[in-house]
């Protein structure tokens, strides 16, 4: 994880999440990309005057929040970006072959009972690269446990589980598998991956009717440091995010929640 690229909705989750990330990257070696979005308008209306002024109000943005964040050695790469949120963070990410991008659980939303906003959730649909959603005030601490929580334990495609495998590696965690068995998958009786059965410090099962129900069940007798699920084409979030949104009754965790892209 070489490149993480850190998306600045407000100035208040901003700090927290390149916080993060230069915690991060100081233990990883990673440079850190952290930009600010701003909508760029017709210049056929003859708003040019309007578009540099939006893309100084970026700028400074940026400026400010690097005065308030000790980058210490890391290198981090400052850039107000125009365009469409997701499509920009999108574009980015593909330019710079971001490895893994950390987000706020909600980036301009302030209702109390949403988990993830509009913007973090349609990213979190939508794009194949590693998310890394960072809670509110939540701090850098190396994940001596993380809680791998999953309905299939088997995949289509390969290398599904290596950003999950290279961040345990790096941090010398200790991965934990919860099997959730939900009435969708009550009567598959594939065979799990060996990869992910090799990954394993503890193995547990449980019936539920949600990943989400499950997690809440077995959390505190496991106590990660951070969740990890995978995202499925037909899955539990895609089910969840059909508004790009998830509030905090349906799905929600107090600790760093690392997103991966499962099979189609």
């Amino acid at each position: 994880m070489k490149k993480i690229l850190v998306p600045v909705g407000t100035m208040e989750s901003g700090v927290n999440n390149l916080r993060y990330a230069i915690d991060f990257a100081t233990i990883t070696g990673a440079t850190v990309y952290v930009v600010n979005i701003y909508r760029e308008f017709s210049k056929v209306a003859g708003l040019t005057k309007v578009n540099e002024l939006m893309m100084q109000d970026s700028a400074d943005i940026l400026a400010n929040l690097l005065a308030q964040v000790d980058i210490q050695e890391v290198e981090v790469i400052a850039k107000p970006i125009k365009g469409d949120p997701f499509e920009a963070i999108s574009r980015i990410s593909k330019q710079l072959q971001i490895d893994l991008i950390i987000l706020s659980p909600q980036s301009v939303e302030i209702k109390d009972e949403v988990y993830l906003g509009h913007i973090t959730g349609k990213i979190v649909k939508q794009t194949d690269i590693p998310l890394l959603i960072v809670p509110k005030d939540y701090l850098f601490r190396k994940p001596e446990t993380i809680l791998l929580a999953f309905k299939r334990g088997y995949f289509e495609k390969e290398n599904v589980l290596a950003p999950l495998k290279e961040m345990a590696q790096l941090f010398n965690s200790k991965i934990n598998l919860l099997h959730v068995i939900t009435p969708d998958v009550a009567e598959d009786d594939t065979p799990m991956d060996p990869e992910l059965l090799a990954m394993q410090s503890s193995f547990m099962e449980t019936e539920n009717a949600t990943i989400f129900q499950g997690v809440l069940e077995h959390f505190q007798s496991h106590h990660p440091d951070m969740l990890c699920v995978l995202r499925r084409k037909r899955g539990f979030f895609q089910k969840l995010l059909e508004k790009n949104s998830i509030l905090k009754k349906e799905f929600h965790t107090s600790k760093p929640l690392l997103i991966l892209k499962g099979q189609e």
